[in-house]
């Protein structure tokens, strides 16, 4: 076989079923002789985005990949690798590459070279015999530490050399190891834990790619601690829970706000503590303790007092054996009277959001757009995403998420149009479940084409156009050309687009025409036809932040 065919085959014995690809790349005819789907894309970066959202949703137990041609391929998806980077997102990506004899010759682009920057880890196959080798390295990588996109460049030339069959055959998927903390730094981290009067766990991505939702539900149910996730961990927590206190992120819940003024211990579980717009800012002057299975994390943006390193479900099982060897089997009642504090507080929160929540405005408020999808859906059933800017801003604090990767939070980095690629790939990975993508009209320029990716492709995903006319605050920044020539405004007539791309497609207006729109796009989905509902919405700034 060729080199082609050896990378084929051992992502085949990894168990990739499909691959995101753009043409022309030899590897994806290939791939569909051995039984892997490729889904082309319309654009390199969406296809970048579906294997992200695959393997978000597949918790990096099965890898997303993209294959892209030598050259404008690899320049094209660069920035869905830079994004997938930011949120430490597992992907793998196969480029093709120069032949090695035309390397170091300007102006051919080369991968390896030029990705160093947006990968965990990357390498140039320069000898055909090394391909198991590398692809072993490869899904090491993308199983281990701080996780994150894995690129391995395929020189044309080198791909087209025989390799011998054995070697390939005698390649073992590669296993994922776990490790804990030590005795001592459990020890100590709970002692403080249990010691303090309002104790706070921020819990992050960590804890969904552990698989560690039910020993963080058991330690917080144990201690009786409040838990608040970050942006890219919502959903790790279950949201419907008593001591849940929702997601502090760029926007966030009146929960988060008031336990993380009153905190004297904020421990951060599965979180790289990264300071950002995204995350809520950590209190200053308490004690900070952090858990996470890279240590590069620790002591990088705050100053750690306690930490235990490992992954995260070890982690909490040892926090949990010693709690019950301070506390006794059954752990402490709810000493600080949480539970009770949290309910009240969620209880004024709603009531101050609940007008908006239930606004008969027209523009439509895009909050009424939102309650009126959680009643259509079962939201345990549904994965749902946001776009950047204020579609995240908004439905951040208030969708729930209360099963594991039922939400798709990101934002460490926010490039306009990711939502829809990730909603592709998260129904590629869960095709049972209802997938929404929730995207403003200026994110729809960015990445709209793909609804016809979805269509080609049967990919029956809802996603929902809030569409105001304008960039929000964009026009800050450039206050004499909006007055001048109105360059904040935006147009377009979205619902016609999605239909000319193969889509269903509808316009709404009418804030009591929401909730019947959403039963059509629900239909269609069921048919196996995506949906887009294009929501005529007011310019709506009020969001839900109780931090600067």
């Amino acid at each position: 076989m060729n080199g082609d065919q050896a990378i084929a085959k051992i992502l085949k014995k990894e168990g990739v079923e499909w691959i995101a690809a753009f043409p022309a790349q030899s590897l994806i005819d290939v791939c569909a002789r051995e039984g892997i789907r490729p889904i082309l894309s319309r654009q390199e970066r969406a296809g970048v985005n579906m294997a992200d959202g695959f393997s978000r949703i597949k918790n990096g137990n099965t890898i997303g990949v993209f294959t892209m041609q030598t050259g404008p391929g690899s320049e094209n998806a660069f920035g869905g690798v830079a994004q997938a980077f930011a949120d430490s997102v597992p992907i793998l990506c196969l480029p093709g590459g120069q032949p090695l004899n035309s390397m170091d010759v300007h102006p051919n682009f080369e991968a390896v070279k030029n990705y160093g920057g947006i990968t965990k880890w990357m390498a140039l196959v320069n000898k055909v015999e090394r391909i198991p080798e590398l692809m072993a390295m490869a899904f090491t990588q993308l199983k281990h530490g701080r996780l994150g996109p894995v690129l391995l460049e395929l020189p044309r030339d080198v791909m087209v050399q025989e390799i011998p069959d054995a070697l390939v055959d005698a390649y073992k998927p590669v296993k994922k190891f776990k490790s804990g903390a030590s005795a001592e730094d459990v020890r100590d981290l709970v002692t403080t834990l249990l010691a303090a009067d309002n104790p706070v766990i921020n819990a992050g991505q960590g804890v969904m790619y552990a698989e560690a939702t039910d020993e963080l539900v058991e330690f917080a149910e144990l201690t009786n601690i409040p838990v608040m996730t970050t942006l890219a961990g919502k959903s790790a927590f279950p949201e419907d829970h008593p001591l849940a206190l929702g997601t502090g992120a760029s926007s966030g819940t009146l929960m988060c706000q008031h336990f993380l003024e009153k905190t004297d211990l904020v421990l951060g579980m599965g979180t790289s503590f990264t300071i950002s717009n995204f995350n809520a800012p950590m209190p200053s002057g308490v004690t900070l303790a952090h858990s996470t299975n890279c240590a590069d994390d620790v002591n990088k943006d705050h100053r750690a007092d306690y930490g235990a390193i490992g992954d995260a479900q070890v982690v909490l099982r040892q926090m949990i054996e010693e709690a019950k060897s301070q506390l006794g089997e059954h752990g402490r009642g709810d000493v600080h009277g949480v539970r009770d504090e949290i309910a009240r507080v969620k209880s004024e929160w709603m009531a101050e959001w609940n007008p908006s929540l239930n606004s008969d405005e027209v523009p439509i408020s895009p909050y009424r757009v939102f309650t009126e999808l959680m009643k259509a859906v079962d939201v345990r059933e549904t994965i749902i995403t946001h776009d950047s800017g204020y579609p995240r801003e908004q439905i951040v604090p208030f969708w729930p998420a209360v099963t594991p990767r039922n939400y798709i939070g990101w934002g460490k980095s926010t490039q306009l149009g990711y939502g829809l690629g990730l909603a592709l790939g998260a129904k590629m990975a869960e095709p049972d479940k209802q997938v929404i993508n929730i995207m403003g009209d200026a994110a729809f320029g960015m990445a709209g084409l793909d609804i016809e990716t979805a269509s080609r492709s049967e990919i029956p995903i809802l996603t929902v156009v809030l569409n105001n006319g304008v960039m929000t605050h964009y026009y800050d920044h450039m206050p004499y050309a909006t007055e001048r020539w109105n360059s904040n405004a935006l147009g377009g007539e979205y619902a016609e687009v999605a239909r000319g791309l193969g889509a269903y497609g509808e316009k709404v207006s009418d804030p009591d025409e929401v909730a019947p729109a959403i039963q059509r796009a629900l239909a269609a989905n069921a048919e196996g036809k995506p949906a887009l509902l294009e929501m005529k919405t007011k310019e709506e700034e009020n969001v839900s932040r109780y931090w600067r």
